[in-house]
């Protein structure tokens, strides 16, 4: 641990030895951090140097008792812990914060999607009252993207200055192009949640009559909804066509990323979209939602559909399919809007909006 008093606390409590979605983006983002101006709390002990070590069992990974016990320190050991630091603020990549030993608090808000899709959970009052509370009890919110600080602010009311947008990035080292051949096949990253709209997805490829071409969907299985959508597979009569594959290792996930055909991203919402920057960063088009944040990130260098129509999603497909002149267009454009999209200026700016807080 560095002698240097620091200004800020990095809550890396929600970082796992497996992170996906959040946790990569705040195990990335934490590791380009000045670490004598914010020092992170490391819960894996590898994350980066002169990390601070917190309990090893707090990651989400570990189900409900995980979130139980990551919440639990939050409230009661974490304000002690930022006492001894002499650190005046705590920065959070998500909302989770104390809220009742007065810190001082700067957290990163990704989405609202619990409260745009609730279903039954036992974090379901996570979601709608502690959440919410940390949000209005913060001095900053960063947001992920302008569609997620309008959500903020139009449903949960949160004033519009203490929302300010930052650009994310992506993990260079481990996302860039391949040269590998292209195989004939479309990719899907992310789970299998409803919001995922991997139903309309099945559909829409159930559309394409190419029986060489195959669907390849990349996540973490769910008992609730993985066997639905793997029996409409079988219905559709694609089930010989589509594989499921539940994770895989940074190096598969560089692999697929440059050998498929194209990301199928047609999600009802995101309030971000890592898995569309990072198949743009190895030169592979992108067929994205024209709903929530994929709009701002995918810009001109990818195929917008509409969701909630199979046949918009079939077209985009065709599309790239067919249209060598249009891959290598929306290939272009790709590579140009990624460089919007780096670490280092994500870290640049938060370290700014940081020392402007600093009492």
């Amino acid at each position: 641990m560095s002698n240097k008093t620091p200004l800020a606390l990095f809550n890396g409590s929600f970082i796992g030895p497996k992170p996906t979605g959040i946790g990569v983006v705040a195990r990335d983002l934490s590791r380009e951090l000045d670490p004598d101006l914010v020092q992170v709390l490391d819960p894996i002990g590898n994350i980066c140097p002169n990390s601070i070590p917190i309990p090893s069992n707090l990651m989400p990974e570990l189900g409900i008792k995980g979130h139980l016990r990551r919440l639990l320190w939050t409230q009661l050991k974490l304000p002690d812990l930022i006492k001894r630091t002499g650190a005046e603020l705590l920065f959070s990549p998500v909302p989770e914060a104390p809220v009742c030993r007065g810190v001082r608090s700067v957290v990163l808000a990704h989405d609202l999607l619990p409260l745009r899709y609730p279903r039954p959970s036992p974090l379901l009052a996570y979601h709608l009252a502690y959440v919410p509370l940390v949000l209005h009890k913060s001095i900053k919110i960063l947001c992920n993207s302008h569609a997620t600080a309008r959500e903020l602010h139009e449903k949960l009311f949160i004033p519009i200055d203490k929302l300010i947008v930052i650009p994310l990035g992506f993990n260079s080292k481990k996302i860039y192009p391949l040269d590998i051949k292209r195989e004939p096949f479309f990719l899907i990253l992310g789970r299998h949640d409803p919001h995922k709209n991997i139903a309309r997805t099945l559909y829409a490829f159930s559309l394409i009559e190419n029986p060489d071409v195959q669907l390849w969907i990349v996540g973490p299985q769910d008992h609730r909804y993985t066997p639905k959508l793997k029996k409409l597979a079988v219905e559709l009569q694609i089930d010989q066509r589509c594989r499921w594959i539940s994770w895989v290792s940074d190096k598969e996930r560089l692999r697929l990323l440059n050998s498929c055909m194209g990301l199928l991203f047609a999600s009802l919402w995101e309030g971000f979209g890592l898995p569309a920057l990072e198949a743009m960063a190895c030169k592979t088009p992108v067929i994205a939602s024209m709903t929530g944040a994929l709009p701002e990130v995918v810009g001109d260098a990818g195929l917008l559909v509409n969701p909630f129509e199979p046949f918009s999603i079939a077209d985009a497909m065709k599309q790239i399919i067919s249209d060598s002149s249009l891959r290598n267009n929306l290939v272009s454009n790709g590579i140009e809007r990624v460089k919007n999209y780096q670490w280092k200026k994500s870290a640049y700016i938060i370290e700014s909006i940081l020392k402007d807080l600093r009492n």
